[in-house]
């Protein structure tokens, strides 16, 4: 596990900030840097330091970096690799993360309720939202929503890396269509220090936070600050068991056909044969195990106020009307 990084605790007011932007994802980084520093200095807060990650440096170094010069909060605009960086690198710390949307997926800034408004992250920063949440962790890497093994790592990918820059998330619906008619997993789960059991099922989640790209929600009941993984085995065989496992999610129905969920500090998943795993919708190396652990309100994170729903993104709305000032600037 990551060593935490030694900080301060964030004061109220005017904070040090630092913005961690990888390249690759943002095609203007001029026009985001004005809009932050912009945004900023209105608000009486010092111009922020600006790190772009580096092939060899997804996020995390350059995190590491920011925290040493004194940051009190940091930005992460990137895909999910860079945000997930930022979250590994400040599980554990009193330093806040803010996320930029970016990217095609970025799943917790679909939790936060953020789209591709940098006007709405920023906002979010300034009127000082802050909640500790849980993080899960596999090795020494932290994620903030989810992991998963089986299809949904199948699914990112078979993904067009061209059509997620045109269309969107719905580029993931391509690639989820190549691997409907996989063969299931063999596999056993151990959930704390219960008995294994087995199943046979097409893909094993191990979420903190409820939503998937695009923003739709397959744990209803998870929190993010509860202490606890949440799990969902999904078992569909046909085409239609996809259909009606896809409807009762979608209506966010209690039970729901071809799906199980279970709760549990410490999920160990082992296959019979190598699986496609994947953390906050970045691919890690295909395996035959997958441990998850939670670090119980590891990180401190920027949200919409008044930051006590179980869900992230309930009064995103609200801070959307009141980013105007910052899209004037």
């Amino acid at each position: 596990m990551r060593a935490p990084i030694s900080s301060r605790p964030a004061q109220p007011g005017a904070l040090r900030t630092a913005v961690i932007v990888n390249p690759t994802k943002v095609p203007d980084i001029g026009e985001l840097r004005r809009t932050i520093t912009r945004a900023l200095t209105a608000a009486g807060w010092p111009e922020p330091m600006w790190l772009e990650t580096t092939a060899d440096d997804p996020g995390a170094g350059r995190c590491e970096r920011a925290v040493r010069d004194g940051a009190q909060l940091v930005f992460a605009c990137g895909g999910d690799g860079t945000v997930m960086a930022c979250v590994t690198a400040l599980a554990g710390t009193d330093v806040a993360l803010a996320v930029l949307p970016a990217g095609t997926g970025n799943p917790l800034a679909a939790n936060l309720g953020l789209t591709d408004d940098v006007a709405t992250a920023v906002e979010v920063v300034l009127q000082g939202g802050r909640r500790r949440i849980d993080v899960g962790a596999v090795g020494e890497q932290s994620f903030a929503v989810m992991a998963g093994m089986g299809f949904d790592a199948h699914m990112l990918d078979a993904t067009n890396a061209t059509a997620k820059k045109h269309i969107g998330w719905l580029a993931y619906a391509a690639g989820a269509a190549r691997h409907l008619r996989d063969r299931p997993m063999r596999i056993s789960i151990k959930l704390d220090d219960h008995t294994a059991f087995t199943r046979r099922p097409r893909t094993v989640i191990v979420g903190n936070v409820g939503r998937l790209q695009g923003g739709m929600r397959l744990l209803n009941d998870a929190q993010p600050d509860d202490g606890l993984l949440d799990v969902a085995v999904l078992s569909p065989r046909t085409l239609r068991h996809w259909a009606a496992l896809a409807w009762g999610v979608l209506r966010r129905k209690d039970t729901v056909a071809r799906m199980e969920t279970f709760t549990a500090g410490r999920v160990e998943i082992r296959s019979n044969r190598a699986q496609p795993r994947q953390l906050d919708g970045d691919l890690i190396d295909p395996g035959t195990h997958l441990l998850v652990t939670v670090r119980p309100k590891a990180l401190l994170l920027c949200v919409p106020q008044p930051a006590i729903d179980p869900d992230l993104a309930h009064d995103a709305d609200a801070v959307r009307r009141e980013a105007d000032k910052v899209r004037t600037r």
